[in-house]
């Protein structure tokens, strides 16, 4: 797989970044539509604080706390990880066993850097796509998405995951809403995973 803000600021600026002309800012948003709505009638979205009480008693940093909404994939809850590095979450599919992965971590990319910024592959392709770079390479493709000073990463294997389904996805990128903090930020005896980055 290619390796690769305060939170209410970010927040608040979300709905806009995710609507990008296709400027040359590196923003946090695949560009094009708003990102899609939940999908129950009205979660309870999670507070700021909220969510930092929870990733500072994992010492995870608040700000990399995302979730996405991939259309036909669900959250595999053993695959949450937190660490220093970031966190990352895989979504998978009951249809074809397809998986679909977020990954939200420090560091930044530009136009120049985008083929080489911490991949696994030599032969990497980059293409802008709104306020989002599209890149594939060895079998996988990725939306990178950038936010002061992290990365957000939505990734699949090439084959498995259309290039539609996948742009939903990043564009579907939010904050967790309360019922998810469990799942996101499990407490820190949940299983081995939780802290370890896997």
């Amino acid at each position: 797989m290619i390796r690769a803000v305060r939170a209410l600021p970010l927040l608040l600026l979300l709905p806009a970044l995710m609507v990008g002309c296709g400027t040359e800012k590196a923003d946090a948003g695949a560009g094009a539509p708003k990102a899609s709505s939940s999908p129950s009638a009205s979660p309870s979205p999670a507070t700021s604080a909220e969510i930092a009480s929870r990733a500072k008693a994992l010492g995870f940093d608040p700000d990399l706390v995302y979730v996405i909404d991939p259309p036909g994939f669900t959250l595999a809850q053993q695959s949450v990880g937190v660490s220093d590095v970031g966190l990352s979450v895989s979504y998978t599919s009951a249809k074809n066993g397809a998986v679909i992965n977020l990954r939200v971590e420090p560091g930044t990319m530009t136009d120049a850097n985008c083929t080489t910024q911490a991949v696994t592959t030599e032969h990497m392709t980059c293409v802008r796509d709104g306020n989002a770079w599209y890149r594939t390479g060895g079998g996988d493709a990725e939306y990178v998405m950038a936010a002061k000073g992290h990365l957000v990463h939505v990734a699949a294997e090439q084959d498995k995951v259309s290039r539609e389904v996948l742009r939903e996805s990043a564009r579907s990128l939010r904050r967790p809403y309360k019922s998810e903090l469990s799942e996101i930020l499990p407490p820190r005896e949940f299983g081995n995973g939780v802290g370890t980055g896997g």
